[in-house]
């Protein structure tokens, strides 16, 4: 079963509007085009319309799918794990679990 979140369909959305980086959209603008991208294709055929560019036209559609994902971060808010990720200070961060292990008496590390 494929797993569709909100910010996945968004970005697609937006890929395969008519919208253009170019445009320097606003905020109503990308919400916009994503709103008609997906009455028009669904969000199942946004994501078949990302697939075809990328097998078309991979040199483009990566620096597109790029911005299409920061624009969604931005007009939405970071939701995707990744994002949030980036964006949390460090010392916010987990830490890795090997570096609070410590070995019993007499075994080596």
């Amino acid at each position: 079963m494929n797993h569709l979140s909100i910010s996945n369909v968004r970005s697609e959305a937006l890929f395969v509007s008519a919208l253009q980086r170019t445009d320097d959209p606003s905020v109503v603008q990308i919400q916009e085009a994503i709103a008609r991208a997906v009455r028009q294709f669904g969000g199942r055929g946004c994501a078949e319309r990302v697939a075809q560019e990328f097998g078309d036209h991979p040199e483009v559609a990566v620096g597109r799918m790029r911005w299409a994902r920061e624009a969604v971060d931005g007009a939405f808010g970071a939701i995707r794990p990744q994002a949030a990720r980036a964006t949390r200070p460090k010392a916010a961060r987990a830490r890795p679990l090997a570096s609070s292990v410590v070995a019993p008496a007499g075994c080596a590390a």
